[in-house]
């Protein structure tokens, strides 16, 4: 009997520059930046991948890509007989393409000379910048039981959120009509809403569907969108889906669980201090769908004294006498006698300083890696390595900054950043 079991490639695209979570994206790529503690964003999609079976994983990045090459290498072996890998495909010259990824869709044909040899006869598209938990296949199921060629994940949305996304316009069988591109708060688009028959359980404050850029298409119906006439077209969202539209049968898929966009410093930092909730709506908790991550072999965290509230502590840390409120705080963090923390995302460290290199900042007058005595922080996200010395107060006078560099540290979004390895001295008040 023929094997009708669908021959599934997970795509996962890493984005571009990054450059609305500058500076956490200074040095590494989108995908590759921390988050809850100990995991990756990339984490989150490659889990989401593995929980539903799917296990050959193509991830396709351009900028900044070493941080994340090493994060994948050292976290996603699977053994030779399941014929599973997270394979990361970079922007590369050949004799056919000789440029960088131009856009999502440019992204995906410019490697279809790797994909094909695994001969799919589905690709699911993803995203690397988002937070959520989606069973995919029931997604692919789903897909193929309407017959469609092409099906977009939507979420639901009400009509202020409805401007920042790609809407969808859909019939009471779930087909897709049309699509418009973030629609101008200004303009009616009742016609746009959810049919009742398709509505569900689904607020009813939340009457129009977003893409969530989340798509599965047939294998020869992505061959046939991407290739001939179609190869000046560059982008998903913007032109492929689009241009679909009445040619080729797609169905929209309404996700209804939590779903989060972390592309900009203020969602990532609200996306992570939400994770502090007693229930949060997205929860690393839970045995039947894990999200996995680098094994790092640390010891449990050393607490010598400290007042913890609705915190996230990882491990390998050694805290001393201090205090955490609404914190997530990273692996390898060390952090001294009297410092407090308040809404403070700290990514942790790469390594700890040995007993010379903490003579050596002694006699230097430098800080060790981690936080010093009597901190005050507030509202900051700390890259890894910094290191922050004795009486620093950051983020706690309530001063607004510009959004852009100031020197020792970055404002966005009202956020303070401080950089990966920045070297704050004793007594800066910022």
């Amino acid at each position: 009997m023929a094997n009708t079991e669908p021959r599934v490639l997970s795509i996962i695209l890493g984005g571009g520059k990054g450059t609305r979570l500058y500076p956490l994206t200074k040095e590494r790529s989108k995908p590759a930046v921390s988050f809850g503690g100990k995991y990756r964003i990339v984490d989150i999609p490659i889990s989401n991948c593995i929980n539903s079976g799917y296990k050959k994983i193509y991830l396709l990045t351009q900028f900044n890509s070493a941080s994340l090459h090493l994060h994948i290498s050292n976290t996603y072996n699977f053994d030779r007989f399941s014929g599973g890998f997270v394979e990361i495909l970079a922007a590369e010259q050949t004799l056919e393409h000789s440029g960088w990824y131009e856009g999502t869709a440019d992204a995906v044909r410019k490697n279809f000379i790797h994909f094909k040899t695994q001969k799919p006869t589905h690709y699911i598209i993803l995203s690397g910048d988002q937070l959520y938990k989606m069973d995919l296949r029931a997604f692919m199921d789903a897909h193929i039981k309407s017959g469609a060629e092409i099906t977009i994940a939507t979420t639901a949305v009400n009509r202020h959120d409805a401007s920042g996304f790609g809407i969808m316009q859909i019939d009471d069988q779930n087909h897709v009509k049309a699509f418009m591109e973030k629609p101008k708060p200004d303009l009616n688009i009742d016609d746009w809403k959810i049919p009742k028959e398709a509505r569900g359980s689904l607020p009813p404050e939340k009457e129009y569907l977003a893409s969530m850029g989340i798509y599965i298409f047939n294998a020869d119906t992505m061959e046939e969108m991407l290739g001939g006439e179609n190869e000046k077209y560059t982008d998903f969202g913007k032109e492929i889906l689009p241009l679909a539209i009445g040619k080729k049968k797609i169905s929209s898929y309404v996700f209804d669980g939590y779903w989060e966009d972390i592309g900009t410093i203020r969602s990532f930092y609200d996306a992570n201090i939400a994770l502090c909730e007693p229930y949060p709506t997205f929860d690393f908790f839970g045995e039947t769908q894990p999200i996995y991550t680098h094994m790092r072999n640390l010891p449990p965290s050393k607490i010598n004294k400290a007042d913890i509230n609705a915190s996230l502590i990882s491990e390998g840390c050694i805290i001393t006498d201090a205090k955490f409120n609404k914190s997530v705080v990273g692996v390898r963090s060390i952090i001294n006698e009297g410092t407090e923390f308040d809404g403070v995302i700290m990514m942790g460290a790469d390594y700890y300083d040995t007993e010379e290199e903490k003579e050596a900042n002694k006699k230097a007058g430098k800080p060790c890696t981690g936080i010093g005595k009597n901190c005050k922080i507030a509202n900051t996200i700390i890259d890894k390595n910094a290191r922050i010395g004795d009486n620093c107060k950051i983020g706690v006078s309530g001063k607004k900054y510009e959004d852009g560099d100031h020197g020792s540290f970055y404002s966005a979004d009202g956020i303070i950043v401080i950089r990966k390895g920045a070297v704050i001295s004793s007594g800066t008040e910022i």
